[in-house]
């Protein structure tokens, strides 16, 4: 191959990688692999039972690329009832041949394809032995034994059952990846990145080498404090103690797992996505250990947005709710590492089957953008032959992404929203001020609740283990009070150093102060590295104390002296503040704090990188995120910390817009900023003067034009399209409606309709009236709204609040035509389908489960409201 021809191909190559990969080179067969856009949402694509074929593969990769995704994550999964003999065997040949057919056609589409290591969940399967399978401790004649725990692998593919792997052992997890060096690895195509699911190994807490590794690690022998190790009463010991065994756990996840499989990954040419949550370990460590660290949102975050619906059959306190603090955890490796993709696993059990809107899945995405989530993945969407009758195939946990789903002829609007914010997210930097140290010793010094008596670090319940610690309370208060913030590890604090700019990490990403919370146990090594950095400049501040004992039991007393030293050493060095009043500390250093966040709006902020000037961005560009996940804000008068000129960018409509401002009383520059509830923007500040307005112009933008025109007219509704159209034709409806209704209280059909009515009526304009724009607000639409006035298309309202704007000259004097076809969800359709056809749920293993993982059985549920509910209104509006 001549020089430049390889030079091109290594060029297009690096600009397709999602991050660095430890140095590591990565086999030039990598080309081969179909990147995909990551700028779009991926999404899980089980594969159940393998039961796939070339031909289905395409059509579907086909409406996948239509629709606005990105790529697809296939994990093989259990099977379909009375296709057994469609099932291809797992990592045979003709899985390999589809498989590579998948890659090749995804690279013709511009969609990348991930890949599960193994089948179901967590790793394990067929000729895991009991040698290499996951262990528990048990107290046999005296002495800590290892035992197997007997975990099965969760939802494998047929053929794919047997015991999980022991994830604290490098030899075990190197002997699994064997099976992938004789198979996968010899196809020709390649999947961008392999991936592991969250670490769901439940009662295991040892492994063969336990003490020997504890021994060579704590510089003791565990069987010297049995006695202390077996005590439950939280005696200093036993505390000292299983600090150290948790610490020994941590580090053989680390290096017995993650960094093997990582390492693995790479000669093979692959990535790695990893869900570190719920290991028994340092999250920050483990996301760090991978190329994409991946989060995940797991059922509804209660988001107090006016309209925002909440399945109330989930159960909060056994499935808990998504939380920020959490998510960060992902993101904060990546930050420090480089990572330039952050994923999740999103929108799992937001609601119940067929029950899931448009208008509930972006504010969820929306918290996990602010929390420095940039690659979403859905849960998700299941193969399903086109050819199988509606709903199709359906995977145990809903929400359901797919060409079955009611909400598919919309989804590439939520697409190109998700794809419009990640573009920019992806290509821009973080720009936070805080790095927030995480205390983990204090944690192992609590009871454990999970399983096998170990600390599992889970996105669930964070209430359990994250937000009682004075880490999480502090956490809160500087989201609360608008500071941006990451995490850092004892480990990761090696990597700093300190420059003119402030504390700097190897990714290059600058910090101005490491916040330490309210503290206890520290290890003497973690001490000493914050006194080198404060030798060296960087700002400390400790929240209320300096930690006074040391972690870990061995030579603690002189541990803790040398602790209490450096304590001392600390607090006489000048950079070095240990605090009463943390938040006035904050301030007289001057770190940046966006004071309007205190009134519920939630943010990332984040600086200009590489490809931002193709944006449209300037080099100089700090580039805001803005989320109203709340009800407390609506639109006001806002001081930015970043200085310049600010424009509005709405990822919703694509439309920029400059910011008027004004000198506030304290002299700094206010913006006026308009997000209503349930509303997001960029806005970015770039090197210039702000659009400075006179007094008057200020009444004009902070108030509304004019009165609301009021729709005094009736509507008349008729079903035009149902969807799906087997099974509904004998559903009509036409009626004339004096004020909006729900449409399932017309009929007592009509509460078995799922599809598209439309809803039309007309609007009279007086003569001389007419405004520059108006606003149309639907109030509330159940579920989507495509909107024509006078025959032309408006445009779609598809999440809270309902509303389009009328540009100038679309309504004229007179009477109006308003088409409004709202489409509603498939749930009243299936109250009737599941008794008509109940042989549609045909799954093995969990089959098909409700929200409370109940057996499914839709003919008990009411009918959900459906249709434009209203109340509709016109307002006039300035254009601002």
């Amino acid at each position: 191959m001549k020089h430049t021809q390889w030079a091109s191909l290594l060029l297009i190559f690096w600009l397709c990688l999602p991050g660095p990969v430890s140095g590591q080179p990565v086999p030039a067969k990598t080309i081969q692999q179909a990147k995909g856009n990551t700028a779009r949402p991926w999404t899980y694509w089980w594969w159940m039972g393998n039961a796939v074929n070339a031909s289905d593969i395409t059509h579907q990769l086909e409406q996948f690329a239509k629709a606005g995704l990105g790529g697809v994550h296939i994990i093989p999964i259990y099977g379909v009832k009375g296709y057994e003999t469609e099932f291809v065997p797992y990592l045979s040949d003709k899985w390999l041949a589809v498989f590579g057919h998948t890659v090749r056609e995804g690279r013709r589409l511009g969609l990348g394809v991930d890949l599960t290591t193994g089948t179901g969940w967590p790793f394990g399967g067929p000729g895991v032995s009991t040698a290499i399978a996951a262990k528990e401790w048990k107290l046999i004649d005296g002495k800590l034994t290892a035992v197997p725990t007997k975990q099965q692998v969760k939802r494998p593919a047929p053929g794919a059952q047997g015991s999980v792997i022991d994830y604290f052992s490098k030899q075990a997890v190197e002997q699994y990846l064997l099976r992938f060096d004789s198979t996968l690895a010899h196809s020709p195509q390649q999947p961008r990145a392999v991936y592991n699911d969250s670490y769901e190994v439940y009662g295991a807490n040892w492994t063969d080498t336990f003490l020997t590794e504890f021994k060579a690690r704590r510089g003791y022998d565990l069987n010297s404090q049995l006695t202390a190790f077996l005590d439950t009463n939280q005696t200093e010991t036993s505390i000292l103690v299983h600090q150290d065994y948790h610490q020994t756990l941590s580090e053989l996840l680390l290096d017995g797992f993650a960094k093997p499989w990582d390492n693995w990954a790479h000669k093979a040419g692959y990535r790695t996505r990893n869900q570190a949550h719920g290991s028994p370990g340092n999250l920050i460590d483990l996301y760090s250990a991978t190329d994409i660290p991946e989060t995940e949102s797991f059922g509804s975050s209660r988001f107090p947005i006016p309209g925002l619906r909440v399945d109330a059959n989930y159960e909060v306190d056994r499935f808990g709710t998504p939380n920020p603090l959490a998510m960060k955890f992902a993101s904060s490796a990546a930050h420090l590492m480089g990572k330039p993709l952050v994923s999740s696993e999103t929108g799992t059990w937001l609601a119940n089957h067929f029950q899931v809107s448009l208008s509930q899945i972006k504010p969820q995405v929306d918290e996990l953008l602010v929390s420095g989530i940039n690659h979403i993945f859905y849960h998700g969407i299941p193969y399903s032959p086109p050819a199988e009758n509606w709903p199709g195939w359906s995977f145990y946990a809903s929400t359901n992404y797919g060409p079955n789903s009611h909400f598919w002829p919309h989804l590439p609007l939520l697409n190109q929203y998700i794809e419009r914010c990640q573009a920019r997210l992806q290509r821009s930097k973080p720009d936070n001020d805080v790095l927030v140290y995480f205390p983990i010793h204090d944690l192992w010094t609590t009871r454990a609740k999970s399983a096998g008596g170990i600390h599992q670090l889970e996105v669930h319940h964070v209430e359990r283990w994250l937000l009682p610690q004075p880490f999480g309370r502090l956490c809160e208060q500087l989201a609360e009070r608008g500071y941006a913030f990451d995490y850092i590890s004892d480990e990761l604090l090696k990597s700093l150093t300190v420059t003119k700019q402030g504390i700097r990490t190897i990714s290059g990403a600058t910090y101005q102060v490491i916040v330490v919370p309210k503290t206890t146990y520290i290890p003497a090594t973690t001490l000493g590295l914050l006194d080198k950095l404060a030798q060296q400049g960087a700002r400390i501040i400790f929240d209320g104390q300096l930690p006074q004992q040391a972690a870990g039991f061995h030579d603690h007393t002189a541990q803790t002296a040398t602790v209490q030293q450096l304590g001392q050493t600390l607090r006489k060095r000048p950079v070095v503040t240990v605090s009463t009043n943390l938040f006035q500390t904050l301030n007289k250093l001057g770190i940046r704090e966006e004071t309007w966040a205190a009134q519920g709006l939630s943010f990332i902020r984040k600086r200009q990188g590489m490809g931002l000037k193709q944006s449209g961005l300037s080099a100089d560009t700090t580039q805001y995120f803005i989320t109203n996940l709340n009800n407390r804000f609506h639109q006001g008068w806002v001081t930015l910390s970043a200085t310049g000129r600010v424009n509005r960018y709405d990822p919703l409509t694509n439309s920029t817009s400059a910011l008027p401002a004004r000198k506030g009383k304290d002299g700094k520059v206010e913006v006026y900023l308009s997000l209503e509830p349930g509303q997001s923007c960029f806005l970015n500040v770039s090197s210039g003067t702000p659009v400075f307005i006179n007094t008057a112009a200020q009444k004009r933008v902070t108030r509304p034009s004019g009165a609301s025109i009021a729709l005094k007219n009736p509507w008349r509704i008729q079903f035009v399209r149902p969807n799906p159209e087997q099974g509904q034709a004998a559903f009509k409806l036409s009626a004339t409606l004096p004020t909006l209704a729900d449409w399932t209280t017309l009929s007592e059909s009509a509460g078995y309709f799922s599809g598209t009515a439309r809803y039309s009526t007309t609007v009279n304009i007086p003569a001389g009236a007419v405004a520059s724009a108006y606003l149309l607000d639907l109030g509330d639409v159940r579920e989507v709204a495509d909107v024509r006035l006078n025959g032309q298309p408006l445009g779609t309202a598809w999440c809270i609040p309902f509303r389009l704007t009328i540009p100038a000259n679309r309504l004229k004097a007179g009477d109006n035509k308003l088409e409004i076809d709202v489409t509603n969800l498939s749930a009243n359709y299936m109250r009737l389908y599941d008794r008509q056809n109940p042989g549609w749920k045909k799954f093995y293993d969990i089959n098909i489960v409700d929200i409370r993982y109940k057996p499914f059985d839709a003919t008990r549920w009411d009918a959900v409201p459906s249709g434009l509910l209203g109340p509709v209104t016109l307002t006039p509006t300035s254009a601002r």
